[in-house]
């Protein structure tokens, strides 16, 4: 007895400590009390990730500053003390930091982060990244003909905002944040205040609230800790905090005090969605163990709620497309529990009667054994990949956690400590605790409530008053609840192997690293074991045929075909059984068909390749035919886009489609809620086994973590024992070509002042791996051009850029398109501004600057993707459809340094000729 009352105690006492701080990341505090964290990790080697974090966002701006905190995100990237406009941008993209894809920064109504990659190799690279650092921090310039410059890019970046879902959002979110200052400060603000703010304005925002005691420095990646320590105290050390600080406030968020619904319809929303929100409440800070062990108690109650609301969706009639509940924040230190629903065919009483069904389903009568078994197997697995991963994780995994940690307090325990607390406390979480946590989290259905439902003004179903959306939601909680029946499924995914076939022939590549396996149904397969990730074995499989094999008449049977298989299934398991026989285990795939080929893709844990492989065996061998569950998907897709015309962005997409492809039956196309009433289940399912029962012409790759030895008995087993008829499979040239032109189009859709632009060049050429190189060099030089003119310039777009391909199959063809969002008024303008910077890099080519940008950009990105197991597996299958030497990945290097900028110039000439030039432009309706 005293033994047991010493465990107890024990377990008590352990429970009530603090969660300890990874000994890995050193944190600490300047004299100005500005934060930092710093973390040496070598994945990826070479680069190190800065973040420079400021604990101010939009709530906190005065009246006459609403979207001055995002204002000066921007204004960071335009001028500062040691960086003239423009030189900051030019000097990272030389080291081959892109723009957008790397050097950013975010605004929230808390919080601004500005995000900067550094390659290492070179110390004055280093030196340099902490210098905008500290820059950005404390000297940003804010020269009035920047800021002036810098509204009309913001002011676009707002623009791309409007349209349905912000009209309607400005009826319902002053109820939502009722009470609370965050209603008022939405991060992109107000345009009129944009558009007309003083100088001195945004200036006393930056004065106020960038501060060194509401700052932290993030430093992670391959650095010395204590190299990253003295950057930070020569850059941070001697920035001063105001004389006079401002208190660094955080609004209220009140409870809500009674129950409401409020109706938000607009003409031009696609989907009608019903939320639920309950009374909002401080979320609680982890601090203890037995804090951490009730978070897993919390994530077990989530996912398990979760898999039950997307089990309702797999019926015949669904009562919504999808949905869920959980307890989440929305503005940081405040929760609320919240149910949502993506409207099916029904409308709006099926949805609400599910969704509030299914959460007092789960408050009265709980979760079942089964149930928390599998979800226990699944978060466990899940938590021992990471750990298995822990030398192999990437930097900006660790830069989030302490972002984190920073703003909002969540613990940074270290992967190790967290792998002991899963061991330690998982199994002991009982079902009873679980279903007491539901019964404390899931709000009675008498609780105080807003309801919100959003969606276009038409409807097939009676859109309710609001009045009318709160009875609905009172009658719904007044149904009768059952509780939850399990039902029993399979073990395993199969009770036993297949007759294995044979290795036939191996052939090793020590250049690459690769084995190629014939097995004796003639099936070839691409191993390449590497050390890249502890925990990860990534699989391909592709073969020439696909959709264009098929008369036009069954184009909807033949394009859906692999989709309709997924949503039913493979032999007796259903996707839900599916997830509950892998309970414990990482082992995903999907098939496709495409225009002209068929492709498995997956990945699994290194433990679970037998699993993947047994997934693989079965979507080639037993197809799953299910009445219930493809009716349940035609019926979600119908509703998904039987509104979706009414998005201009929808419409425009459309037009261009059928401006660039006329009626050819093969044209691509947006979905249309028609399409999917044309499928024919059995006719699908036939076209999808004619695609994948005859394995003859597959190549398998695959990449990871697995031993050569073990893997080729389960290649035998599960691969070479497919069905291969030894018939050849190819595709079929279907004559899809675009117009040629010069051709210029309109389109009028949409009541905001928004426009956009789309160019494109197409045409036939042939190709190679050489060419390909130089036609991407061109488009990447000229979306440095291109931004540099349209955005800084020109202050006339946010995004947008130029991209494209040389393709060789279904025949040589060249495809190029530049797009940008942009107000009507500008359309003319910035259309001039592209052509004429086309027109420099087709009479002079590019700087030797621009192109060596793109060329580091390129080595840099080339340095991550070789130890990428994801990359090979593409590399390898590609090497195979093309027919071309997979080593030349190796050289890579060796050719983006040949290139000239007489080879762009001379691609500029070649592939942009204003013969083959289309234009479409969306403008709003007159």
């Amino acid at each position: 007895m005293l033994v047991l009352l010493a465990n107890v105690l024990y377990a008590q006492d352990k429970l009530a400590q603090k969660i300890p701080v990874d000994p890995n990341v050193k944190i600490g505090k300047l004299s100005n009390g500005l934060t930092y964290y710093i973390r040496k990790n070598l994945k990826p080697e070479k680069k190190v990730e800065l973040r420079l974090v400021v604990n101010a966002g939009s709530i906190l701006e005065d009246d006459d500053q609403q979207g001055l905190a995002h204002f000066t995100e921007h204004m960071a990237f335009n001028g500062s003390k040691n960086f003239k406009k423009n030189d900051l941008v030019s000097f990272l993209q030389s080291i081959g930091v892109e723009f957008g894809a790397d050097l950013n920064a975010y605004t929230s109504f808390d919080e601004t982060v500005y995000i900067l990659p550094i390659p290492t190799e070179k110390k004055e690279n280093i030196d340099k990244g902490f210098q905008i650092l500290e820059d950005w921090a404390s000297t940003v310039a804010f020269e009035n003909a920047e800021i002036d410059k810098e509204r009309g890019v913001v002011l676009e970046e707002s623009r791309l905002g409007k349209g349905a879902q912000e009209r309607m959002q400005k009826v319902y979110l002053p109820k939502l944040l009722e009470g609370s200052k965050y209603a008022e400060r939405l991060p992109i603000g107000k345009d009129d205040i944009l558009k007309g703010f003083k100088y001195d304005v945004i200036k006393r925002f930056y004065k106020d609230w960038y501060r060194p005691d509401l700052m932290a420095v993030v430093v992670v990646g391959d650095i010395e800790v204590a190299d990253a320590e003295k950057y930070i105290k020569t850059h941070f050390e001697k920035i001063k905090n105001p004389s006079k600080e401002r208190t660094r406030v955080e609004p209220p968020v009140p409870a809500r005090q009674k129950s409401e619904a409020v109706v938000a319809t607009d003409k031009e929303a696609t989907n009608h969605v019903v939320q639920i929100y309950y009374a909002t409440q401080k979320s609680t800070p982890e601090i203890t163990v037995g804090d951490y062990r009730a978070y897993m108690v919390r994530n077990l109650f989530t996912s398990m709620l979760s898999q039950r609301m997307q089990e309702l969706t797999q019926s015949a009639n669904p009562p919504f497309i999808f949905g869920g509940s959980s307890l989440s924040g929305f503005v940081r230190g405040y929760e609320a529990y919240a149910s949502y629903a993506v409207l099916g065919k029904g409308g709006v009483e099926p949805a609400l009667n599910a969704i509030i069904l299914e959460n007092e389903r789960a408050r009265k009568f709980g979760f079942t054994a089964a149930e928390l078994d599998r979800t226990k197997k699944t978060m466990m697995k899940g938590m021992e990949r990471a750990y298995n991963e822990r030398d192999k994780t990437e930097s900006d995994n660790f830069v989030q956690e302490y972002i984190n940690n920073f703003l909002e307090k969540e613990p940074i325990p270290g992967i190790e400590v967290e792998y002991s607390y899963y061991q330690d406390y998982l199994n002991s979480i009982s079902l009873e605790e679980v279903n007491q946590y539901a019964v404390k989290t899931i709000p009675a259905t008498s609780a105080n409530k807003l309801i919100v439902l959003t969606g276009p003004d038409k409807a097939a179903f009676t859109i309710p008053t609001n009045a009318e959306l709160l009875a609905l939601t009172e009658a719904a909680g007044k149904q009768e609840v059952k509780a939850y029946e399990e039902k029993a499924v399979a073990t395993a995914l199969m009770e036993s192997a297949p007759a294995p076939g044979k290795i036939t022939a191996e052939k090793e590549n020590k250049i690459l690293g690769t084995t190629e396996l014939t097995l004796s149904n003639h099936v070839k397969v691409i191993l390449k074991p590497t050390d890249f990730k502890n925990d990860q074995v990534v699989f391909s499989a592709s073969r020439f045929g696909g959709q264009y094999l098929y008369s036009a008449d069954e184009r909807n049977n033949a394009e859906f075909a692999s989709v309709v298989v997924s949503q039913m299934g493979i032999d007796q398991f259903s996707p839900v059984d599916l997830r509950k026989v892998l309970a414990g285990k990482t082992a995903s795939l999907s098939p496709r068909i495409g225009a002209i080929s068929e492709t498995l893709n997956g990945q699994s844990s290194a433990a679970d390749i037998e699993t993947l492989l047994q997934l693989a065996h079965l979507y080639f061998t037993k197809p799953r035919k299910d009445d219930e569950l493809f009716q349940s998907f035609i019926s979600k897709q119908q509703a998904m886009y039987q509104n979706m015309t009414a998005d201009p962005q929808y419409t425009f997409q459309d037009s261009v489609f059928h401006i660039l492809y006329r009626n050819q039956p093969w044209a691509p196309r947006v979905p249309k809620a028609e399409i999917f009433a044309s499928i024919n289940e059995q006719r699908a399912l036939d076209i999808y086994k004619e695609r994948f029962g005859d394995a003859t012409g597959f190549t398998f790759v695959i990449v990871g973590a697995f031993d050569l030895a073990k893997i080729k008995p389960l290649i035998a087993s599960y691969i070479g024992s497919l069905p291969a008829s030894g018939k050849a499979s190819t595709f079929k040239d279907v004559g899809l070509r675009p117009v040629k032109g010069p051709l210029k189009k309109e389109v009028r859709k949409g009541t905001e002042p928004k426009s956009f632009i789309r160019m494109f060049w197409n045409g036939q050429a042939p190709y190679s791996d050489s060419e390909q190189l130089k036609l991407s060099a061109m488009t990447e030089v000229l979306n440095i051009k291109l931004i540099e003119s349209l955005r800084e310039d020109l202050s006339g777009v946010y995004g947008g850029g130029m991209f494209g391909s040389l393709n060789k199959f279904p025949y040589n063809n060249f495809a190029i398109g530049a797009s940008f969002p942009c107000g009507p008024e500008n359309v003319d303008k910035l259309i001039a501004a592209a052509h004429a910077e086309i027109d420099k890099i087709k009479t002079n080519g590019p700087s030797e600057a621009d192109l060596n940008k793109v060329k580091e950009t390129w080595k840099q990105q080339y340095e991550v993707n070789i130890k990428d197991n994801s990359f090979w597996a593409r590399q390898l299958i590609q090497s195979v459809e093309y027919g071309s030497d997979a080593t030349n990945v190796l050289s890579y290097e060796k050719r983006i340094a040949a290139l000239t900028p007489k080879d762009v110039k001379d691609a500029a000439v070649k592939y942009l000729d204003p013969k083959n030039y289309i234009q479409v432009v969306l403008y709003p309706e007159k």
